[in-house]
C-alpha cells in the first residue's frame, strides 16, 4: 500500500500477502481435514499444522513498519495517530462485528459493544463462528497503536537497551501468568501479554537495521537463507513437540513461543528488504496487490471457507488429503481474493482517504521526511 510519509516499499506489501496466505492455508487445511488436531508425527507440515504463525509476522510486521517510520524523523501527533489507525482499522472491523452479533443476536446484550475493544477477551461475539473468528486480532494491534508513540518516543531516546528491558520484564509477567493460569497456552496466544512482546521485537528489529544497514545490505542475501530455515524450523519444533492443539492446556514451551516465533520473522523481514529478491512482474504484481488487501483477505477469508464447505463440501479427486487439500486451496484462494478486492475498494480504500499527517517536522527536516505513514494492516 502506498505511504504519504515513507518511500514506499513493496517487499513489506510481500510480507503482507505471505503473512495472509499462511492464515488462509492453515484454516483450509484444519477447516477440511486435520479439524483443529495436532500432527506430533508429521513435524515437516509445521507450517501448515500451526500456520497460525502467520498473525506473529503481521504483528511483527506493526512493529517493525511504525518503528522505521519513526526513526525517520519527527515528533508523533498522538491524536492524529490513533485517528489514522482507527480510519485503517475500524470500518471493516465493524462491519465484521455487525455481522456476528447479528449472528447471535438473541444472545447479544448491550455490554457486548465493549468486545469492540477486547475482542481477544472473554465471550466476544467475533469468536463465535468461524466466519468472524479471525477478527480476534484487531484488540490486540489496536492496543500497540495506543501505546506505540510513547514507545517510539523511549526508544529513540533509550536506544535498543531500552526495548530489551520491556522484553525482560515482559518475560518475567510470563513466567508469573504461567504460574498461575491453569489454561496458559490459550493466554499466551491470544492475549496481548502473550503477544506484546512481537510488536517490541519488530521495533528492535528495525533499530537494528536502521543502524546497521551497510552491514545488512552485504550480508542480506545470507540472512535470507538463514530466515528461510529458521521459519519452518521453529514451526516444525513446535508442531512435533508444543502444538497449540495438543490436549495439554499448559505447556512451559508457550512462555517464550512468541519470542522465538518474532525472532525467526523479524529475520526475515529484515534480510528480505536488505536482499531485496526480484521476481517476475506478473508476480511482483500479485504480491503488491495482495499486501494491499491483505486485512480484507484476513478478515473474511474464514467467510469464503466456510460459505463454499457449507454448501458445496469438499472436492475430492485423487482421495489423498495432502493433494486434495492442495487442490480446495487452489480453488478458494480466488475467491477470497476476489471478496478481499471487493471489500478494500468498497470499505477500506474511501476511509484511507480520510486520514492526515500524524508526524510533525523537526528542525532541519525537509516536510516531505515528515509525513504520515499507515502502511500495513
Amino acid at each position: 500500500m502506498q505511504s504519504s510519509n515513507l518511500a514506499y516499499q513493496p517487499r513489506l506489501d510481500h510480507l503482507r500477502c505471505l503473512a495472509a496466505s499462511m492464515v488462509f492455508l492453515f484454516h483450509v487445511f484444519h477447516y477440511y481435514y486435520q479439524n483443529w488436531r495436532p500432527a506430533p508425527e508429521r513435524p515437516w507440515l509445521g507450517l501448515l499444522v500451526e500456520g497460525h504463525t502467520g498473525v506473529g509476522l503481521f504483528f511483527t510486521l506493526s512493529g517493525f513498519l511504525f518503528m522505521l517510520i519513526a526513526l525517520r524523523g519527527g515528533a508523533i501527533d498522538y491524536g492524529r495517530f490513533v485517528r489514522n489507525r482507527f480510519l485503517r482499522i475500524f470500518p471493516l472491523f465493524v462491519t465484521v462485528f455487525v455481522v456476528a452479533i447479528s449472528i447471535a443476536r438473541d444472545q447479544f446484550q448491550a455490554t457486548d459493544v465493549l468486545y469492540l475493544f477486547f475482542s481477544n477477551l472473554g465471550a466476544a461475539p467475533t469468536s463465535k463462528t468461524f466466519i468472524t473468528g479471525a477478527a480476534w486480532t484487531i484488540s490486540i494491534e489496536f492496543a500497540f497503536y495506543l501505546v506505540f508513540p510513547f514507545l517510539a518516543r523511549f526508544a529513540i531516546e533509550g536506544g535498543p537497551s531500552y526495548l530489551c528491558r520491556l522484553l525482560i520484564l515482559l518475560l518475567l509477567f510470563k513466567l508469573a501468568a504461567y504460574g498461575v493460569s491453569e489454561r496458559s497456552t490459550h493466554m499466551f496466544f491470544s492475549t496481548l501479554l502473550g503477544r506484546f512482546d512481537q510488536f517490541l521485537i519488530g521495533m528492535l528489529a528495525a533499530q537494528i537495521c536502521t543502524r546497521h544497514a551497510a552491514w545488512m545490505a552485504r550480508h542480506g542475501g545470507k540472512l535470507l537463507w538463514l530466515a528461510v530455515v529458521a521459519v519452518p524450523l521453529n514451526s516444525a519444533i513446535q508442531a512435533h513437540y508444543a502444538s497449540y492443539y495438543l490436549p495439554a492446556a499448559k505447556q512451559a514451551f508457550w512462555i517464550t513461543w512468541s519470542m522465538q516465533e518474532a525472532v525467526g520473522w523479524a529475520l526475515l523481514i529484515v534480510a528480505y528488504q536488505a536482499a531485496a529478491p526480484r521476481w517476475p512482474g506478473w508476480l511482483e504484481r500479485g504480491l503488491v496487490r495482495g499486501g494491499e488487501i491483505s486485512f480484507s483477505f484476513y478478515l473474511l477469508h474464514g467467510l469464503v471457507i466456510f460459505t463454499v464447505h457449507r454448501w458445496l463440501g469438499p472436492v475430492e479427486v485423487t482421495g489423498k488429503p495432502l493433494f486434495d487439500g492442495l487442490l480446495n486451496a487452489a480453488l478458494l484462494f480466488p475467491l477470497c481474493w476476489i471478496a478481499a478486492s471487493l471489500s478494500y475498494e468498497t470499505i477500506e480504500r474511501p476511509f484511507l482517504g480520510l486520514r492526515k499527517r500524524y508526524l510533525r517536522a523537526s528542525p532541519g527536516i525537509p516536510p516531505e521526511q515528515s509525513m504520515t505513514a499507515d502502511v500495513g494492516r
